[in-house]
């Protein structure tokens, strides 16, 4: 690979991966909810997601939505719809505010919907899709050859920092959740934060559809 162009993307992921987005907000909330293990199978449900989409990039998404603009818009336009569901749902919650009852507190996320709604999250989240789509490919030197590989490796450098840092956020959520139970307060700033956020992020994405 070429060693210029793999430093340059080593910072941009590493940015990329740092900034507050749906993903990150959802393993937050899921790791504040359910606890540590919930929140890391979020992350690990985002970073599988991941993987589907390089894949996907590498096998010509990429050349197939720019002889399609539709079909890109289209999915932005599901990512919009998605992600506003989830930021009302955030809001919702803030708005009932209120401490969470014990049995509530204490009842553990299912692993299986923490991880699904990670990968579902993650497939519509529009930073990761105009990543993969637009981004990625720019970082592949095709005049050294070997392109699959060069795309496995790009895809596994950024798997693993979805890993490392939505990982650390889910699992440091876990451990604070029982504090934000026992919290009105904190646990209403959290729902209407990240609920928030997400509608913004849904906002902006419709707009930029149209």
């Amino acid at each position: 690979m070429n060693g210029h162009l793999l430093a340059l993307y080593v910072v941009a992921v590493f940015l990329a991966m740092i900034a507050p987005g749906p993903d990150m907000m959802f393993v937050l909330a899921t790791g504040a909810r359910g606890g540590p293990r919930a929140g890391l199978l979020a992350a690990l449900g985002a970073a599988s997601s991941e993987i589907v989409q390089i894949t996907a990039v590498a096998a010509g998404l990429s050349a197939l939505f720019a002889a399609a603009p539709a079909a890109f818009t289209a999915l932005r336009a599901c990512g919009a719809a998605y992600l506003l569901y989830l930021g009302v749902q955030a809001l919702r919650s803030a708005r009932r505010g209120g401490a969470v009852p014990a049995a509530e507190a204490q009842a553990p996320v299912s692993g299986r919907y923490a991880y699904l709604r990670g990968f579902l999250t993650n497939l519509v989240n529009p930073k990761m899709v105009t990543f993969a789509v637009a981004f990625l490919p720019q970082f592949v030197d095709r005049g050294l050859g070997h392109v699959p590989l060069q795309f496995a490796a790009l895809g596994v450098i950024f798997i693993a920092f979805e890993v490392l840092v939505d990982g650390t956020v889910g699992l440091t959520a876990g451990r604070l959740g029982g504090w934000l139970s026992r919290r009105r307060r904190a646990r209403q700033a959290l729902d209407a934060g990240s609920g928030a956020i997400m509608v913004a992020l849904a906002g902006r994405l419709a707009f930029e559809a149209r």
